[in-house]
């Protein structure tokens, strides 16, 4: 399950808690992919929403907070 719109609007903690350990992984590897191919993009063409890096590392990091604090380092 894919958490709608995680690319673009911060997510909320208690969304992330109740989301099982293999699909926090599975969204982490998908946030950090279109991280990359924002960056990649903005390296060859002009972005039109920039904030869209900072939501990206936030929403990457809460991930990675919950999935630590479930044990289970990425």
């Amino acid at each position: 399950m894919a958490l709608k719109d995680a690319e673009r609007k911060p997510l909320k903690g208690g969304q992330l808690r109740d989301l099982e350990v293999r699909e926090l992984a599975d969204e982490l590897d998908r946030l950090k992919e279109a991280r990359f191919r924002l960056q990649f993009r903005a390296a060859t063409e002009p972005i039109d929403n920039p904030a869209q890096f900072r939501v990206l590392r936030r929403n990457i990091a809460r991930i990675e907070t919950v999935l630590r604090e479930k044990g289970n380092t990425p």
